[in-house]
């Protein structure tokens, strides 16, 4: 089973990351964001692994809501970005502990959107419980902070330099969202913005442009208020000495100096998730092994549409948990 030499052991990311003999191979721990939530994730890890509980119940704590009733029982808040984010953190970091559990650690850790707080737990920049409380107001001034009128769509079968050249010249806001993978970019902003794109799109001969039901044009700078209310949250959270290297979604790279975490996680609200960029970085530096932790496959589908030259497996269920012991 693989566990990190980065493990309580502070890096020059220079000199040890980039430095160690890729042949070595390493492995990242990935995070998905929004979307992939669902009534019922994470209730096996809380029902059998004591301190899957614990991150549960340390969320509702955190939060002021019962989280486990929030992920485990039929409702129509899960799917409400205030609830949704807090909701699918816990589960990421009850499903990390158990992981950690066994002893297995990551070399590299990264997220996309809201999946970046899973890597900060990971990575331990900052406590848990912290952790649980910005996201928790993340979500909810994103939600506060949704105009009227805001659209996403996925456009498919496109290259980016396309798509950012059509987003350039139409009229209004729209600008890109996602660098998912290959082939799959989101677009984000006013609502008669991203329709003109995906008009331009279309002509342009994206195979599909298909509307997102999202409440909002998130990753977009409609958003850039949320961003600042997020600031001020932040100010009073610890951050600390960054022990395992984390991607930001903002840079695509290694944020080394724990006083660029606060910046660039209010940056991150309104700025393109860079998620392929981002694995291409890792793939790069030796990273052959990606375990994504949390519901559902998103980021391993898009990990095939990336690279088939590395390992892509996902944790969400308990007996999920055999496969780290084949690394």
């Amino acid at each position: 089973m693989r566990a990190s030499l980065f493990k309580n052991y502070y890096f020059d990311i220079q000199s040890i990351l980039i430095g160690r003999d890729v042949s070595m191979g390493k492995a990242a721990f990935i995070f998905p964001g929004q979307g992939a939530q669902y009534i019922g994730m994470g209730r096996d890890f809380y029902e059998q692994i004591p301190v899957s509980r614990e991150m549960f119940d340390l969320a509702s704590e955190a939060s002021g809501l019962d989280i486990p009733a929030l992920c485990f029982e039929q409702n129509e808040k899960i799917n409400i970005t205030e609830y949704t984010q807090i909701a699918m953190l816990a589960m990421e970091v009850a499903v990390l502990k158990a992981v950690e559990g066994k002893g297995c650690h990551p070399d590299v850790t990264a997220g996309l959107s809201l999946g970046e707080y899973g890597a900060l737990a990971a990575a331990g920049v900052m406590d848990v419980r912290d952790v649980f409380r910005v996201v928790r107001k993340r979500g909810i001034y994103m939600q506060e902070a949704v105009p009227v009128g805001g659209a996403m769509t996925a456009v498919l079968g496109l290259e980016a330099s396309q798509i950012e050249k059509v987003c350039e010249e139409a009229q209004g806001l729209v600008s890109i969202a996602n660098y998912n993978c290959p082939g799959q970019i989101v677009i984000t902003g006013e609502a008669k913005a991203v329709a003109q794109a995906t008009d331009a799109l279309t002509a342009a001969g994206a195979k599909r442009c298909v509307p997102l039901k999202v409440s909002g044009p998130f990753h977009s700078e409609l958003l850039k208020g949320a961003g600042e209310k997020l600031g001020e949250a932040l100010s009073a959270v610890a951050v600390h000495e960054i022990n395992i290297p984390y991607l930001s979604n903002v840079t695509a790279d290694y944020v080394t100096d724990k006083g660029q975490v606060k910046d660039l996680l209010v940056r991150q609200v309104a700025s393109p998730v860079r998620w392929q960029q981002s694995i291409e970085k890792m793939i790069a530096d030796g990273v052959d092994t990606f375990i994504e932790i949390g519901p559902g496959k998103t980021l391993s589908g898009f990990m095939r549409k990336i690279s088939r030259e590395v390992k892509a497996l996902n944790i969400e269920k308990v007996e999920d948990l055999s496969k780290i012991q084949e690394l």
